[in-house]
C-alpha cells in the first residue's frame, strides 16, 4: 500500500489513470491537478477558502443562464479566454479575441450593405472591409457573423426591451470578399458584476468597463475560424479592458465623415441628416 501525502498526492493522481486513456485527456488532467495542488500548498489554503471557492463555483453554476453565462465571464475576467486566443492566433491573420458571454445563435440574415441600426438612435457608423488569406487576396463568400451591444452598453440578450436579434445579423460576403452594414457606433460597457465575477472584481480594486467594440466570427471552407473583436482608438478604456482583450491588430479609427457625403448601396433605416463615422477595416483568416 503507498501511503498518500501532501508531497506525493499529485503523483498517485497521475498513477490513477489507466493504460488506455486518451492521451491528450490524461496530459491536460493531470496537469490541472498539478497546477491545483501546487496552488494549494502555495497559498497554504485553508478549509474555510476552499469552502467558499466551491460555493463560488456552485453560485456562478445557479446564475448562469443560456444568455448569461458566468464561467465564461470567469474565464474572461481571469485573462484565461485571452490567453488561449493569443496561444493560437497566427502572427499574419486577424488575431483572436473573445467570444464573451452574450454570442446569441441563429442571427437573422444580413445582406452587404445592409442595416443593423433599425429604429435605434445614435451616431451613425458605417462599417465596410474585405475578408483576405495571408498573401492578402480577397476570400469570396466567407460567411461573418457580426454582433454588438445596444446603444444602451446592453446586448440584446441581457435586455427584455430588446428583439434577441437585434444588432445581430450573418452576412456572407459578396464574390470580391467584401462585407459592409450600417450600424450605431457601440458603447464602452460594464461587464455583469452583479455575481460571483463581480465579487472577485471588487476584492481587486477592478472596474468592471471594456471598450466599444465590433464582433466577429468569420469562416470560409479551407481557413480557419476566426472569433475577434474590434476596437476604435478613441476608446478612454482600451488600455484598461477588463476581459483583456485588446490587440494591436483590433485598433482601427472612426472616421468622422460630412452632411451630404452617404454614399449609396447601403440599406440604412431612415436617412443620415448630418454627419455620420465609418471605419474601413480587412479581416485575414489563416489557412487550416
Amino acid at each position: 500500500m503507498r501511503s498518500v501525502t501532501k508531497d506525493n498526492i499529485t503523483e498517485v493522481f497521475a498513477a490513477y489513470f489507466a493504460e488506455d486513456s486518451d492521451p491528450r485527456v490524461k496530459e491536460v488532467l493531470i496537469a490541472l491537478a498539478r497546477h491545483v495542488h501546487d496552488f494549494a500548498r502555495e497559498t497554504n489554503l485553508t478549509h474555510e477558502e476552499w469552502r467558499k471557492g466551491l460555493e463560488f463555483l456552485e453560485w456562478a453554476g445557479r446564475i448562469t443562464t443560456p444568455e448569461r453565462n458566468e464561467f465564461v465571464l470567469l474565464s474572461d475576467v481571469l485573462g484565461l479566454s485571452s490567453l488561449v486566443d493569443m496561444q493560437h492566433s497566427v502572427a499574419d491573420a486577424t488575431s483572436s479575441s473573445v467570444l464573451g458571454p452574450f454570442h446569441v445563435s441563429n442571427p437573422p440574415a444580413l445582406e452587404v450593405g445592409g442595416d443593423m441600426k433599425r429604429d435605434f438612435e445614435g451616431e451613425v457608423l458605417l462599417v465596410e472591409g474585405h475578408v483576405r488569406d495571408q498573401d492578402g487576396q480577397v476570400i469570396p463568400h466567407a460567411q461573418i457573423d457580426i454582433w454588438q451591444t445596444a446603444p444602451n452598453g446592453l446586448y440584446s440578450s441581457q435586455d427584455k426591451d430588446q428583439d434577441i436579434h437585434s444588432f445581430h445579423g450573418l452576412m456572407t460576403a459578396d464574390a470580391q470578399g467584401r462585407y459592409a452594414f450600417t450600424t450605431v457606433r457601440p458603447v464602452s460597457y460594464t461587464v455583469p458584476d452583479d455575481g460571483p465575477v463581480g465579487e472577485i472584481l471588487n476584492a481587486a480594486g477592478r472596474h468592471p468597463w471594456r471598450p466599444s467594440h465590433l464582433h466577429y466570427i468569420v469562416s470560409a471552407p479551407g481557413f480557419r475560424s476566426l472569433v475577434t473583436e474590434v476596437f476604435p482608438d478613441d476608446d478612454p478604456y482600451l488600455d484598461e479592458d477588463t476581459v483583456f482583450g485588446v490587440r494591436e491588430d483590433l485598433v482601427m479609427t472612426y472616421v468622422a465623415q460630412p452632411a451630404g457625403t452617404f454614399p449609396p448601396g447601403f440599406k440604412l433605416s431612415g436617412t443620415v441628416e448630418g454627419g455620420y463615422s465609418r471605419v474601413d477595416f480587412d479581416l485575414v483568416l489563416a489557412r487550416a
